[in-house]
């Protein structure tokens, strides 16, 4: 454990960082250098968190600009600093926090495609787990089996079409009138470590739902036909193992 003075002087220094003077206590051969050189370190702080969260939030900062990103995550950073030096979790408040922003009332969109992009990056991060194979599935009372998805796998669903900007965002994609909400999707990290978010209908997204609560096989097929779900789950392998009834 660090002593209480050194723990005291970094909490000083970090405060000092969102403040506009530097910590008590810095020494420099010029002491009139000192908030100057702060300022520089401070900069260069702001700048880097600022880069984090634009590759975090690319599609977010499209829709904004990144010149408008820049200032509003300087606004971010102020409220809801880092709380660790990894910063894979950092930015799981960013949604909220555009959802309370004055600036951006006039997209309301704008909090769900955040939320899509960090769910998105967590799956990035998730845990690694073998798929079973497709014979798994083969048994007399599939109605029965339940299925553990793979630990990256996340649903979402959104008000606003949140997906489809999201997706009309990417290098790749093709100009399309947008449909109104809600929105649902499946996102998840295949085997070949590539991140997936495949858009749903509503009964896709409840069944998957149904089967990533635990529930069986036959459970989730009241919420709709179970087959396109299970045809996605076996064709990005997100399926690590199966079971019968607890």
């Amino acid at each position: 454990m660090l002593p209480d003075s050194h723990s005291a002087t970094e909490r000083a220094f970090h405060a000092a960082l969102r403040a506009a003077d530097p910590p008590a206590g810095l020494t420099a051969p010029d002491p009139s250098e000192i908030a100057l050189r702060f300022k520089v370190y401070r900069n260069n702080v702001q700048a880097s968190l600022t880069r984090a969260l634009a590759a975090a939030f690319p599609v977010t900062e499209q829709l904004v600009g990144a010149e408008f990103f820049a200032a509003l995550a300087r606004v971010f950073i102020a409220t809801s600093p880092p709380r660790s030096p990894v910063l894979l979790h950092w930015g799981a408040d960013f949604a909220a926090f555009l959802a309370q922003f004055p600036p951006v009332t006039h997209l309301p969109y704008l909090p769900d495609v955040a939320r899509l992009e960090h769910l998105r990056g967590q799956a990035t991060h998730a845990a690694d787990a073998m798929p079973v194979a497709p014979d798994a599935l083969r048994t007399d009372t599939p109605e029965a089996l339940r299925l553990m998805l793979h630990p990256s796998v996340a649903l979402f669903t959104a008000p606003m079409p949140a997906v489809q900007i999201w997706r009309a965002h990417q290098p790749d994609a093709r100009r399309a009138p947008l449909t109104a909400g809600p929105d649902h999707a499946l996102v998840a990290r295949r085997p070949d470590f590539r991140v997936i978010i495949e858009p749903l209908d509503t009964d896709t997204h409840a069944v998957l739902t149904a089967l990533r609560q635990g529930d069986t096989l036959g459970t989730a097929a009241h919420h709709g036909d179970p087959t396109p779900a299970l045809t996605l789950l076996l064709r990005h392998e997100l399926i690590i193992a199966t079971g019968g009834p607890e």
